[in-house]
């Protein structure tokens, strides 16, 4: 039977746990607007070894097209070129911060892109979702151990 004077403070940790393995997890979505003949740039901070998948699709009235680059730590440009929508994934080898510009070359037209980027940090190798559950898992073997070992023997 649940002892129900210790019911509130498991449900208090569960609660903390939940909270911190969500915010682990990085994922966006936003909407920018890019006038006519401006250029609109969106910052992302990545450590190194992290997995970064970028997706976004552009529209607007004539044409679904803006130039697209990224700029890296380094100053390293990866142009992309007129594009409408593309998916893009990497490595990010450098830590700092990489720069996702949006230019629209059309002058008269605005274009609305629609940005989606999830970033996944690894740790030792290891997704860091994964190694989480690993170690979650780890101490509470060790917890069970110490209780049995520290419980009265018959």
């Amino acid at each position: 039977m649940i002892n129900l004077r210790r019911l509130p403070s498991f449900i208090l940790i569960i609660l903390a746990l939940l909270a911190v393995l969500i915010g682990l997890g990085q994922a966006m979505t936003t909407s920018l607007t890019v006038k006519g003949g401006e250029e609109v740039t969106h910052p992302i901070s990545l450590a190194a070894e992290d997995r970064v998948l970028i997706q976004f699709s552009a529209v607007g009235e004539a044409s679904n097209t803006v130039h697209f680059s990224i700029v890296f730590p380094n100053e390293t440009v990866r142009d992309f070129g007129e594009i409408g929508q593309t998916s893009f994934s990497f490595v990010c080898d450098v830590e700092g911060e990489y720069t996702l510009h949006f230019a629209n070359n059309d002058q008269t037209a605005e274009k609305r892109v629609t940005l989606n980027y999830e970033i996944d940090h690894y740790i030792f190798g290891i997704p860091q979702m994964l190694f989480m559950v690993i170690l979650i898992v780890v101490v509470s073997m060790a917890g069970v151990a110490v209780f049995i070992g520290l419980s009265r023997k018959p």
